[in-house]
């Protein structure tokens, strides 16, 4: 996993809750890295994991919440770091782009870089389903950035979520369908 993950999420640590902290969960999960993230480094997902359920234990939040709550800081970090990719029309058109698009140039920058696959179909022009699949079962993640995209871009989209892996969250289906007047 690109260390940007990582370097993000600690920063969501250090800035919601507290410099303390970030340190603490560093110091509990004893991570092979030592917590010494690069963002154009490749580090284990593991770290990831270990860092969240620390974080949770610490906070009692569920690791669910804090995965989508990370998955909305790294959308809009990624607004920040890489604008040219919210340069479309609307949200369908962004979610559509994903793999063709900002995976395409994400390879370019770190060809070693393993994504996720983001397929969309539509059904009609108000439904856009788009189906996530990682070996990391990182769905909340996704769910988080989604969640996101439809408030970055201002429209009225329902969400829903279907978890196609039998509960292993490596293959995920999300539904969007915009509201009646978006």
């Amino acid at each position: 996993m690109k260390g940007i993950v990582f370097t993000e999420f600690l920063e969501m640590v250090d800035s919601c809750m507290s410099p303390e902290m970030t340190e603490k969960l560093i110091d509990q999960c004893n991570l092979p890295s030592g917590g010494a993230y690069t963002t154009v480094g490749t580090y284990d997902h593991a770290e990831i994991i270990a860092l969240v359920g620390a974080l949770s234990r610490e906070t009692g939040m569920p690791v669910s919440d804090l995965v989508r709550a990370f998955g909305a800081h790294l959308f809009s970090r990624f607004v920040a770091l890489y604008p040219k990719f919210f340069e479309v029309e609307d949200l369908f058109a962004f979610l559509e782009s994903i793999d063709s698009r900002v995976h395409v140039d994400v390879r370019k920058l770190y060809p070693d870089a393993e994504l996720p696959r983001v397929e969309c179909s539509r059904a009609h022009d108000n439904h856009l389903a788009v189906h996530y699949r990682s070996g990391r079962a990182m769905g909340d993640l996704a769910e988080g950035l989604i969640s996101s995209a439809i408030e970055h871009f201002g429209e009225d989209v329902a969400l829903e979520r279907q978890d196609l892996s039998g509960g292993a969250e490596q293959y995920v289906r999300f539904d969007l369908v915009r509201r009646s007047g978006s």
